[in-house]
């Protein structure tokens, strides 16, 4: 399961929509891993000039691994994590997480990231099983 959602959360689901911040609030208390990691890198962006910032650390552990995998890989959640913290995700891997700014999605940098080029230069054989 990729989060633990509260009974009055869930509740609230079935009733109707749920607002960000409540969603947001469900992934930071699940999957606190993956929110420390992308709360890091978009620190890393805000304190710098920077068009990106990003994560080349692999997880700690394989839990740790599976919170970013779920986070990241989930359109939902990803996209919560952007609108709160107000920067594009890319991820490549099991482990790179970067954070842009939402003016360099259209440039140079991003498309290189994003790239099938850059998922490629990206690999090593102790990333292969990740």
């Amino acid at each position: 399961m990729s989060l633990d959602v509260s009974p009055e959360l869930l509740d609230a689901a079935e009733r109707g929509e749920v607002s960000d911040p409540e969603f947001v609030d469900c992934v930071r208390t699940s999957l606190p891993y993956a929110w420390e990691l992308v709360s890091r890198v978009v620190e890393d962006l805000a304190g710098s000039d920077a068009e990106v910032a990003d994560n080349t650390i692999p997880p700690p552990s394989e839990a740790a691994r599976g919170q970013l995998l779920r986070a990241l890989a989930s359109d939902a959640i990803r996209g919560g994590l952007e609108r709160h913290f107000g920067v594009k995700l890319a991820f490549q891997n099991c482990h790179r997480d970067a954070a842009f700014r939402l003016s360099a999605v259209s440039g140079e940098r991003y498309q290189r990231f994003i790239s099938p080029r850059g998922q490629l230069l990206n690999q090593s054989p102790e990333l292969r099983d990740c």
